[in-house]
């Protein structure tokens, strides 16, 4: 097995953190600098890989230093950012649609080329306030609906070969069946909206004990279920079968945690595995 893709698909709420504040938002989710899109940062991923190898194999088995590594010598797989690859958006027209966008597209095609995993689907060219959705004789017939506050027009065509590609990202069979319902492509523009003010905010708060009364009062933002990642794992020259060590952690329990909140429920992810080069899922 020489490189994977592994998806990962939101069953809970995400909370990334940052260290930095956004105005009133005082628990913002992590970002790519450039633009501005949620990510899983790759070192808070490899954490979350390890501590999960931790707790199935022990914290001081051997495996855990030479797949991870130590201070002062490097680990034998290369995990990236978890990158955004489809995210919910509420539709007042009827059910929420995954949102995606041509530069997202292109950059899990680039993606898939890295770890030699070939792809078939091309990218939909998409205008400003407009969406491009699968043309199956059982999608809806309007020819205009609503995300959020903003009215996209909507234009149809055969995106088989896409929904195909990014099912294999997706645990549950539901959900891939889904997919074709609910995908919608709309420009890099009205994506970057979504990913800016599209977020949920919470509102948190720590009370006294004795008065019931709030001590601090505190904002935070989420990414929401449904949201899909996937992150490249690499391993170094001569440690392929580290990878296949990796996916034996996932055999009886697909899921994996990352970013903070665990106790109280947020990060939970349903993982899949696939595989480049030499590789099969």
């Amino acid at each position: 097995m020489k490189s994977v893709i592994m998806g990962l698909l939101a069953e809970t709420a995400l909370h990334p953190g940052t260290e930095q504040s956004a105005g009133v938002i005082d628990l913002p989710v992590a970002r790519e600098a450039v633009n501005g899109y949620p990510v899983l940062v790759g070192s808070s991923l490899k954490g979350a890989l390890r501590d999960l190898a931790e707790q199935n194999w022990g914290e001081k088995n051997s495996r855990v230093e030479s797949i991870f590594g130590k201070q002062d010598n490097a680990g034998a797989v290369a995990v990236t950012d978890a990158r955004l690859l489809l995210l919910p958006a509420r539709s007042l027209t009827g059910h929420y649609k995954w949102v995606t966008c041509p530069y997202l597209l292109e950059r899990y095609q680039r993606d898939r080329e890295l770890v030699g995993m070939p792809y078939d689907f091309n990218i939909p060219e998409v205008k400003k306030e407009q969406a491009m959705i699968h043309a199956d004789g059982k999608s809806d017939q309007q020819d205009a609906f609503f995300l959020e506050e903003l009215v996209f027009n909507v234009k149809r065509q055969d995106l088989s070969s896409l929904i195909n590609s990014v099912s294999g990202l997706i645990s549950h069979q539901s959900v891939q069946n889904r997919l074709a319902g609910q995908l919608a492509v709309i420009s890099d523009d009205d994506f970057a909206y979504f990913a800016q003010y599209g977020l949920q905010v919470n509102a948190r708060n720590v009370l006294d004990n004795k008065s019931k009364t709030s001590k601090n009062l505190w904002y935070e933002e989420t990414i929401p279920p449904d949201s899909l990642f996937y992150a490249l794992l690499i391993p170094r020259p001569g440690a392929d079968d580290v990878l296949t060590e990796l996916q034996k952690l996932f055999t009886a329990r697909p899921y994996l945690q990352v970013g903070g909140n665990e106790t109280v429920g947020q990060g939970w992810c349903a993982v899949t595995w696939l595989a480049g080069k030499d590789g099969g899922r």
